[in-house]
């Protein structure tokens, strides 16, 4: 995929990574879930969040975090991922850790000659995400192989 402002710089697996890294703290901040945000912020503008992404991983993830909340109009909601069953789980994933799910899953089970956006959006709305985002089970922990698997299988 190649960058938007510079035609000669292709977009790198690390961009995808830190734009599913601000995905997962922003609806973590909003308690909101990823899709919406994804959604929120749409197509035109994500092409061009990851054609800046990196340089925007040089900035404080707080100042950004509050950029895009401000810019996109992201409002807050009611569900709360890490609410989890304290028996079933003694530490919920972190953001770094999930945004880096989620790219190795876009990567994963890319389609041929779909770019990083397309993969987004086509993962970030697929159910399977209520699954890896349940922290109850530990769809999250599996290795990306098996994730990417229950993906192209429709579920675990």
């Amino acid at each position: 995929m190649k960058n938007r402002y510079f035609a000669e710089e292709e977009i790198r697996s690390d961009d995808l990574f830190f734009i599913c890294y601000m995905v997962e703290r922003i609806a973590r901040k909003l308690r909101q879930r990823n899709r919406y945000v994804v959604n929120t912020i749409g197509k035109e503008e994500m092409y061009h969040l990851i054609s800046v992404a990196n340089v925007l991983h040089a900035e404080n993830p707080l100042d950004v975090e509050d950029d895009w909340i401000e810019k996109y109009h992201l409002q807050k909601g009611d569900f709360n991922i890490l609410d989890v069953e304290n028996e079933l789980v003694s530490q919920a994933p972190n953001a770094l850790q999930m945004g880096k799910v989620y790219q190795r899953l876009i990567r994963d089970s890319a389609l041929p000659d779909e770019d990083y956006v397309e993969g987004i959006f086509r993962v970030y709305n697929h159910e399977i995400c209520d699954v890896v985002d349940n922290y109850n089970c530990s769809a999250y922990f599996e290795p990306s192989y098996v994730i990417a698997r229950a993906y192209q299988a429709g579920g675990f």
